[in-house]
């Protein structure tokens, strides 16, 4: 296990009506002027953005809103977000949606005490201020509401990109299962494939003797194996939403990646995808992660073989265990392929002859020196033959 640092201060307030304690959190963590950022669409018809709003008014807490978040955030908004907060000098974004809307919040946080352009975070310079962030959570998915980071896409040049920092870590985060109950079910088998995909990214290691966090990583797999098809089945399987939502803040808070090298290929292949195209993340995970996962296996042919065991449930081939490995690959494609994502190129949305583009932006966009790092580093050769096995 290597040396590590972990912090990890957030609130969570969890179950049902939490999210009429939402003026209470601001205030107790130092809100005195808030930006409600938020997308729209059902944030506003369940009536749940007038709850929130009600709850900050019970405490005397003003407050400004900037919806228009969409999938895939641009920096756009966050341009705007950070012109609007101080205009009117708030000191406390409150995000009320997803993992796009917190995403968001959090680049506009950074963005507010920063002096150059908050873009510079999103090309590698670490995040160390920020106003404080808080959310509502309405979707079990990038697990944003408890961890470091952030995604954006710049719409010059339609790069996506990562930045993180504890800075940006939520003050609180509300959780409240009822929440989820009225997605669609392709938005919560998206939601659940991001939570298997940074899970799977952590548990692709080249650190050895790591079998502590080994093991909370395929329990939480284990979870969503067993709890996804109920909620696909039921909807309003509480206990099953409950159990998913604390699933995707476990698997992206970082407590299952401490001491580990870990992966993210697969995120970093499959963000040029949902930049070209706009599909949701997690659907282009469902496509992207079984033939990353098929193209490297061979770097380290048991700790595919491991999670095949171990979460589903294969039995190993001692003689061959490359066989063990691609069952287990192929249990996790089929799974997805179970809970209504798709499976190639054509079901997402994407084009072959785009290939090329995405293997020169992957590569080479936005600074970047022609390879991308993580369990196995790649060059624009071995991108280019993944995206052609997703064809």
């Amino acid at each position: 296990m290597d040396n590590f640092s972990f912090y990890s201060p957030t609130f969570f307030e969890f179950g049902k009506k939490a999210e009429e304690k939402a003026g209470k959190l601001v205030k107790r963590f130092g809100g005195s002027k808030v930006l409600i950022h938020y997308g729209g669409g059902s944030v506003v018809r369940s009536g749940l953005l007038d709850r929130v709003k009600a709850s900050l008014e019970a405490e005397g807490i003003p407050f400004v809103e900037l919806g228009g978040v969409k999938p895939n955030p641009r920096s756009g908004l966050v341009y705007e977000g950070i012109e609007l907060g101080k205009k009117e000098g708030v000191d406390f974004i409150l995000a009320v949606g997803g993992g796009s809307t917190i995403d968001s919040s959090k680049a506009i946080a950074a963005g507010m005490v920063y002096d150059g352009d908050f873009w510079d975070f999103y090309q590698g310079k670490e995040i160390l201020q920020a106003l404080p962030v808080g959310t509502v959570l309405t979707i079990a998915a990038a697990g944003s509401e408890g961890s470091p980071n952030s995604v954006i896409t710049n719409e010059n040049g339609m790069f996506k990109r990562g930045a993180g920092g504890d800075a940006i870590r939520p003050k609180f985060s509300i959780l409240n299962p009822e929440l989820t109950q009225t997605l669609p079910p392709f938005q919560t088998a998206a939601g659940a494939t991001d939570i298997m995909a940074h899970l799977y990214e952590r548990y692709l290691t080249n650190t050895t003797d790591v079998e502590v966090t080994d093991r909370l990583i395929e329990a939480l797999l284990l979870t969503m194996k067993n709890e996804v098809p109920k909620v696909i089945k039921d909807p309003d399987n509480y206990e099953a939403r409950a159990n998913i939502m604390w699933a995707g803040m476990m698997a992206h808070n970082n407590s299952c990646g401490v001491g580990r090298s870990q992966d993210w290929n697969s995120h970093t292949i499959e963000h040029e995808l949902s930049a070209l195209y706009d599909v949701a993340h997690g659907a282009g995970l469902a496509v992207t992660m079984p033939a990353v996962f098929k193209y490297v296996m061979n770097h380290n042919i048991m700790r595919f073989a491991q999670a095949a065991v171990r979460v589903w449930g294969c039995q190993m081939d001692f003689e061959h265990p490359e066989n063990t490995a691609l069952a287990g690959i192929e249990a996790f494609r089929s799974f997805l392929i179970s809970i209504g994502m798709p499976s190639n190129f054509e079901e997402l949305g994407a084009k072959e002859e785009d290939i090329p583009e995405l293997v020169k932006v992957l590569c080479y966009g936005d600074g970047r020196d022609g390879k991308i790092s993580g369990f196995v580093t790649l060059d624009e050769n071995d991108c280019t033959k993944i995206y052609q096995m997703m064809v």
